[in-house]
């Protein structure tokens, strides 16, 4: 149980505070660059936990799994109280993972917040996952401050002069700078968000060690208005207290707490200011309307619209909670809420906000906070309106032009295990708990491969589904697989244009198959071009961005990850009895490709031609899957298709000297180098690898090293797989999905293929 400070406070706050005194942020940071450790200081201000064991206790990593790996795994939320300069302030912090694996949790708490705060090891310095965090932030419009934590290794293992220190924390915020410069949306925010010693917007300490400083805040301790004498004194002041060990005397004075808060209320913004610019970029709908006023103004008596992104499930009782944002309007227990995607409805039976494991109770929650409810469940990323506003929307709703843009994520599939019930008698309960937790993370997946009856869950990498099948192991019995790296099939040329047959002779369908654009399936990823969407609009996109003739734009039926689905036929009777069977086979051979039912990636399947009997009980789905299926994998096949590899960018920072042991390490194990840059003493080393190549790249990078490499990893694209290695990996492939080794063959489908007289 979490002991919350002056509950009724809280409540009385959530419902009555003024927006500008709210600050709604994520803490983001690289693996174990000290998130936690830091955000005890700030709930022990709160009084949440005693000062004597902040820094020491990691409140927020509630979970046993998160005390014994000592990573974050889960985003915690929490909601906490403070006084600044005479004002009362709420504060909702979301403590995020640093881990790759679990970098879908980082995206979904940026979607809710406004702001964020970056560590960043000023040993280790920008690694992946700080770049890839900040990279997130900056799209969803989320401003950064900047917190460089571990300083005192700088001091204590890096015997760092105050010369280098200051050096080596300057390097750090232009690295960080140069991140913002990159990926800021526009030139506006490319200047404004920039991180800023003298004005505040960073701050340097130790979260292990509980001091930090900002410059304003040394201004102060050293009653000095000249800020070059505040640095030096404040230099000279921390050095001196770990030369004579007084340490309390320097937390004391300096207090990490303070630095960080300061720069959290003084520059982050409230959703007041923030709501309007962020609602602008993650908005997809029309613009036109009373609700996308109201989200800009956060006024909480204009219409419901909100968003959950995140579900919590209690380590110990299961029972999910839905924790996210109210865009605008005021959420209440009990009232009606219609689902945008799922398309039904749902009431909240419980409702207030998170303290890390336990809600707060409150029956109406205003815009401008994120909740917590419960009563049903629904896949992180779904939005809602008050029930009574269905009507109003309808048409907008369904034609896909009312709405947000999806959750942006760093990281695919990858990675699949096997997952079994070691009782028979227990599938139906294995599918629910594994619907659980991939609802709970949506860049995992689970589902049943009813020809091999296995069930399988793939994720991001091995780790990520270790914990997914630890958490169902706990309500299920289960056996699982080794971890597998998933492929997918791509053709690289068009295919043939084939007829084909149905079983009983009377239906024929004609059709070929060819590559997607890159630009157009990275605009399907990005949410630009959408299933759902408006035809007219999305016809309008292909054309005007992409160069698509606007009568084939026009006539998309299916949109299946990124595979598309057209139909070009003129004039065919009775087409439309059967596009329902033609898309759902469209959609299996997409998840199984012919080559080694691996999925199918970046495929444009183009119909052309079409003939449907007249008695409905000669086109029937028996009749029209087999004949579409053929089709696909005859076009496909003649298509020069072949094997895409996931591709993994390691960032590696160690010491000159095993430079040359990393870089054959990497060569041996089929990567590139993209760069090497000299830092002081360390060069850094950034390399694309295959993924199946990294199982063991963390342990052979500590061995090469002598233990001393400083490393991340993240999804980096997807990569033809080399020619001469293909066939053998296509047969590998097949022999452990219980396959023929050899793959089909044209002549295989030859009793479908129709040849016209």
């Amino acid at each position: 149980m979490v002991r919350v400070k002056e509950p009724e406070k809280i409540r009385k706050l959530v419902k009555g505070l003024p927006l500008e005194q709210r600050r709604i942020f994520s803490v983001v940071a690289h693996i174990d660059h000290g998130k936690s450790t830091m955000c005890d200081y700030l709930l022990a201000r709160a009084g949440m936990l005693s000062y004597d064991i902040a820094g020491q206790r990691r409140l927020t990593d509630y979970d046993e799994e998160e005390q014994r790996r000592i990573i974050t795994i889960f985003t915690t939320v929490v909601n906490l109280y403070y006084e600044w300069k005479g004002k009362p302030y709420l504060l909702i912090l979301n403590d995020t993972p640093g881990h790759i694996s679990f970098t879908g949790e980082v995206s979904r708490a940026i979607r809710a917040s406004d702001g964020i705060v970056l560590l960043v090891d000023a040993a280790e310095g920008v690694m992946t996952q700080t770049e890839t965090n900040l990279y997130l932030a900056l799209k969803e419009r989320c401003k950064p401050v900047l917190y460089i934590n571990k300083a005192d290794r700088l001091i204590r293992e890096f015997k760092a002069t105050p010369r280098e220190f200051v050096a080596r924390m300057d390097t750090i915020i232009r690295e960080v700078n140069k991140l913002i410069s990159k990926y800021a949306p526009d030139e506006k925010t490319k200047k404004e968000w920039r991180v800023s010693f003298p004005k505040g917007t960073v701050a340097i300490g130790s979260a292990k060690d509980g001091w930090g400083f900002t410059l304003p805040m040394l201004m102060r301790k050293f009653q000095t208005q000249n800020p070059r004498e505040a640095l030096t004194k404040g230099i000279e002041f921390i050095f001196r207290c770990y030369e004579q060990d007084k340490l309390d005397e320097l937390r004391r004075t300096l207090p990490l707490d303070e630095a960080v808060l300061e720069m959290v209320i003084e520059h982050l913004p409230s959703p007041k200011e923030a709501q309007p610019y962020k609602i602008q970029a993650i908005w997809q709908g029309e613009r036109d309307l009373d609700v996308y006023e109201a989200m800009l103004k956060v006024d909480a008596s204009g219409p419901l619209c909100g968003m959950i992104t995140k579900i919590f499930i209690h380590p110990k009782t299961f029972r999910p909670v839905l924790i996210g944002r109210i865009w605008s309007g005021t959420l209440r227990v009990g009232e009606e809420l219609y689902l945008l995607s799922a398309r039904r409805t749902a009431t909240p039976r419980r409702l207030g906000v998170m303290e890390i494991t336990e809600i707060l109770d409150v029956d109406a929650l205003p815009a401008g906070n994120l909740f917590a409810m419960a009563g049903f469940i629904v896949p992180a990323g779904e939005s809602f309106i008050a029930n009574e506003l269905y009507e109003k929307y309808k048409t907008l709703i369904e034609e896909g032009r009312f709405g947000f843009e999806p959750i942006p994520y760093a990281s695919e599939p990858v990675v699949t295990r096997m997952v079994k019930p070691k009782n028979p008698q227990d599938i139906d309960k294995l599918v629910e708990v594994a619907r659980l937790w991939t609802s709970a993370d949506p860049t995992a997946a689970f589902y049943i491969d009813k020809e091999s009856n296995t069930y399988v869950l793939t994720g991001v990498d091995p780790l990520q589904i270790e914990i997914i099948t630890k958490r169902i192991a706990m309500k299920v019995p289960i056996e699982v697989g080794p971890p597998i790296i998933v492929y997918r099939e791509r053709v690289t040329k068009r295919g043939e244009t084939i007829w084909t047959k149905s079983p009983n002779g009377l239906n024929r369908i004609c059709l070929f198959v060819e590559p997607l654009e890159e630009e157009v399936a990275e605009a399907i990823k990005r949410g630009i071009i959408r299933a759902d969407q408006d035809p007219k609009e999305r016809a309008k996109i292909l054309h005007k961005k992409f160069g698509w003739p606007m009568d084939l734009a026009r006539r998309i039926i299916d949109i299946y990850e990124t595979n598309v689905l057209i139909d070009a036929t003129v004039g065919v009777q009775r087409f439309d009895k059967i596009k329902d069977y033609v898309i759902a086979t469209f959609r299996k051979f997409c998840r199984e490709g012919p080559l080694a039912k691996e999925p199918v990636q970046n495929l444009k399947a183009i119909i052309v031609d079409a003939f449907v009997h007249e008695d409905p009980a000669h086109h029937q789905f028996p009749q029209i899957f087999p004949m579409t299926w053929a089709a696909l994998c005859v076009s496909f096949l003649t298509a020069n298709p072949t094997l895409y590899e996931p591709m993994t960018r390691v960032d590696i920072k160690i010491p000159v000297q095993f430079m040359g042991n990393v870089i054959g390490l990497i060569q041996r194990k089929r990567g590139q180098i993209l760069a090497t840059e000299m830092h002081e003493d360390l060069v850094h080393i950034i390399a694309v690898v295959p993924t199946a190549e990294t199982i063991d790249l963390a342990e052979r990078l500590r061995s090469v090293t002598q233990g001393r490499a400083f490393f991340g990893y993240q999804f980096s694209h997807w990569q033809k797989v080399p020619d001469k290695m293909v066939p053998a990996l296509i047969r590998e492939i097949r022999k452990r999905k219980g396959l023929p080794e050899e793959p089909p063959k044209v002549e295989d489908f030859q009793r479908f293929i129709y040849v016209r007289q």
